[in-house]
């Protein structure tokens, strides 16, 4: 009689608590961007936050029941109903002191021996590794679709002359774009400058100032005509918004993942690309120095940095399987069959959810990061909690089968959950401290997922930096241009990385040095002045033939005229080499004046 008396009592506990409403609070930094305006309602710290990834919690057997069936409300989390338990179980946080025991180690089996995989080419050159992420059929199929976007330009009734590009001369382009990242001017023009201290005389080598522009103008990764049929879905579950760069992304994300295959420790994290093109993909984060940008998933190898995966985050509706965003936005990138099992991920706390990392779990994945206390499911046991006045050092945990949640105190309160690590191993890390108005140096215990998150997150930062040394991003109002200039930092980064790995003995500038030489063609330590035959004079515009009008169409500013003499004089002439108006007249010679003074 005690004994039922004892388990109705435990279900009336339950089903009061059921009744409650379950909140989880979202810090609103991020807000979502249409193609006109700003939505104010969809704003959050991370950036995505307009979903709960946790929304599903675990099933109803890991939960006492109630007496009779509840509906309208959702399940609670284990962590939840054992709080509820205080009748039957009073333990609550633990401390350092209390021996935890981590879940059962996975065995790692890769689905390839991890590192640069044995099909790489015989060559190992930056142009070699480099034509891996962008190879001559991808090129190729560039050229095709930039031809085709131009005649439908000219079409329009644009005025620029035009020929088809081929693929040495994207090539060149693309080179011309990495020497751009390497060497910073002020505006694209700049580049092409020959009356200044200030100018540089390679790119007018490589290709004339208005080839590069119009190139850049038409340069178009899908095919026009296929953007129309897509464009008539728009509105409908059909309707790809990733359309446009769909082609080239497909290549980079199966060569990312065909070349290297990554060792155990992986990390997601998300990358940002400022943009501000109006495009309904867009992200407002008001605490980033990009206030609009494209945001990026990917799935990175924490020992290098390499790049194996990404996604792009589209909208609301990019993942309908109605968990969260964060919750797919990770098992997106995670394919099994691609990997193999028994890899550990880390991430941050926009992704962490006890959902997640158990289901990851059962894939036979360890998973690691940060949580939110406000998110829900996590634990929330008011007996023996961390507070404000808690020693630097301290620590709190609880566990629930493979999933371990703890809380450290370090300058701030620390909450990371893991199903790879034990709570606590002993591990110390050192932080300094004031005493009596001078600092020292003080040893303190550390949880042991909190020093394996703190090593595997942090050593991707690299490859986030390596990007941002050299990055191929300028402005620019086509979004897809933006997509595709991220594509070639990615292609760039992973090509040095494979490099690195492969013999480690070039630094990252001086692989981009030779791999812009050999994408324009030319020798790295070749003398970049051009020979006395390169400057020749030829016609600024396309000839008409309207003769009445030869003598007027096409004419410019003469640079020489205007530079020496302060005067504004037209010709129709300039030189091929230097890519400037120049006179050439009987009485006024200033294409010979201006290459003497060179």
């Amino acid at each position: 009689m005690a004994r039922h008396a004892h388990e109705e009592a435990l279900r009336m506990v339950i089903d009061t608590e059921e009744e409650l409403t379950c909140s989880s609070e979202s810090e609103d930094d991020d807000e979502d961007v249409d193609d006109e305006d700003v939505d104010d309602e969809d704003v959050d710290d991370e950036g995505l936050h307009q979903f709960d990834p946790a929304q599903d919690t675990f099933s109803e057997e890991n939960v006492v029941p109630s007496r009779e069936p509840h509906t309208g409300h959702k399940h609670r989390s284990v962590f939840n109903a054992v709080e509820n338990l205080n009748v039957a179980k009073t333990e609550g946080w633990k401390e350092e002191t209390d021996v935890d025991v981590a879940p059962k180690s996975l065995r790692f089996l890769p689905a390839r021996e991890p590192g640069p995989q044995s099909s790489l080419a015989d060559s190992h050159s930056p142009m070699s590794l480099f034509k891996l992420f962008f190879s001559e059929s991808a090129v190729s199929n560039l050229c095709h679709n930039t031809n085709a976007h131009a005649a439908r330009a000219l079409a329009k009734g644009r005025k620029y002359s035009w020929t088809d590009v081929s693929v040495d001369e994207l090539y060149r382009y693309i080179g011309l774009v990495f020497y751009m990242a390497l060497v910073k001017m002020s505006s694209i023009a700049d580049y092409w400058r020959q009356d200044s201290l200030f100018s540089v005389p390679f790119p007018s080598t490589v290709m004339s100032r208005d080839r590069y522009r119009t190139i850049s103008w038409n340069l178009h990764i899908s095919h026009p005509e296929a953007d129309k049929e897509n464009d008539k879905k728009r509105g409908t579950a059909e309707h790809d918004q990733l359309f446009r760069v769909r082609p080239l992304m497909d290549t980079i994300r199966l060569a990312c993942k065909t070349f290297y295959h990554p060792r155990r420790n992986l990390a997601v994290k998300e990358r940002l690309v400022a943009c501000r093109a109006n495009a309904g993909m867009r992200r407002f984060m008001k605490a980033e120095p990009a206030k609009l940008a494209f945001k990026f998933f990917f799935l990175a190898d924490s020992s290098n940095g390499y790049t194996v995966d990404l996604s792009v985050y589209t909208g609301k509706n990019i993942f309908p399987t109605g968990r969260g965003l964060s919750y797919d936005a990770v098992m997106s990138l995670l394919d099994k069959k691609v990997l193999g099992s028994g890899y550990h991920v880390y991430m941050d706390d926009f992704y962490t959810s006890p959902k997640l990392l158990t289901d990851l779990f059962a894939m036979k994945f360890g998973a690691c990061g940060t949580y939110r206390d406000t998110r829900k499911d996590f634990p929330r046991s008011a007996s023996n909690p961390l507070t404000k006045k808690s020693s630097r050092g301290s620590i709190r945990w609880i566990r629930d089968g493979p999933l371990v949640c703890v809380k450290w105190m370090d300058k701030k309160e620390m909450s990371v959950c893991s199903t790879i690590h034990a709570a606590y191993t002993g591990d110390r890390v050192k932080r300094q401290v004031k005493a009596q108005e001078t600092r020292r140096t003080k040893s303190f215990p550390c949880p042991a997922p909190v020093s394996a998150y703190n090593q595997h997150m942090t050593s991707v930062d690299p490859s986030d930096q390596l990007l941002q040394y050299y990055t191929a991003q300028h402005n620019t109002m086509k979004w897809y241009r933006k997509v595709f200039l991220h594509f070639l930092d990615v292609a760039a980064t992973n090509a040095f990385i494979l490099h690195k790995e492969l013999h480690g003995n070039m630094t990252h500038k001086a692989f981009m040095e030779e791999l812009v030489a050999g994408l324009c063609g030319v020798s790295e330590k070749a003398d970049p002045e051009q020979t006395s035959n390169d400057h020749v004079p030829v016609p600024g515009a396309e000839l008409t033939s309207d003769v009445r009008n030869i003598a007027t169409v096409g004419r410019r500013i003469c640079v020489h005229c205007k530079a020496v003499r302060g005067k504004k004089q037209q010709t129709p002439w300039k030189c091929k080499a230097c890519d400037v108006n120049l006179c050439l007249q009987l009485n006024r010679n200033c294409f010979k004046e201006w290459h003497n003074n060179d």
